[in-house]
C-alpha cells in the first residue's frame, strides 16, 4: 500500500452536503482504524474523525453532529459524511490510518466553500 487516494471533495454552500471516500488495500483496512485528517490554509494538519476495524467511532468536537465517518468492510471503503457544511470547514481532506503513518499522506481532496 502506498498513498491513499481521497476522492469526493468539491464546492458546496454553506448548509450543504458532500461524501468523502477513500479506498486502502484490503490488508490495511482490515487491521488498522481509519481516520479523516483535515487542514485548512495556515492552520495544522487536525483530527476530524475515526472509526475502528470494529466501528467503534469518535468525532472531534468541531464536527460532532454534523459529519459522520463509516467503513464498509466489503468494499474496504471508509466515507465521511458532511452534512451542514460550515465556511470554516473549508480544507483539504485526507484518509489515513490512526494513528497516522506518514507513508500514507496521499493528495487529499479538497473542500471549499461556495457562495
Amino acid at each position: 500500500q502506498g498513498q491513499f487516494v481521497e476522492s469526493g471533495g468539491g464546492l458546496v454552500q454553506p448548509g450543504g452536503s458532500l461524501r468523502l471516500s477513500c479506498t486502502p488495500s484490503a490488508s490495511i483496512f482490515s487491521r488498522y482504524a481509519m481516520a479523516w485528517y483535515r487542514q485548512a490554509p495556515g492552520k495544522e494538519r487536525e483530527l476530524v474523525a475515526r472509526i475502528t476495524s470494529g466501528g467503534l467511532i469518535n468525532h472531534s468536537d468541531s464536527v460532532e453532529g454534523r459529519f459522520t465517518i463509516s467503513r464498509d468492510g466489503v468494499k474496504n471503503t471508509v466515507y465521511l459524511q458532511m452534512n451542514h457544511v460550515r465556511p470554516d470547514d473549508a480544507a483539504v481532506y485526507y484518509c489515513n490510518i490512526y494513528p497516522f503513518n506518514d507513508s500514507y499522506w496521499g493528495q487529499g481532496t479538497r473542500v471549499a466553500g461556495s457562495t
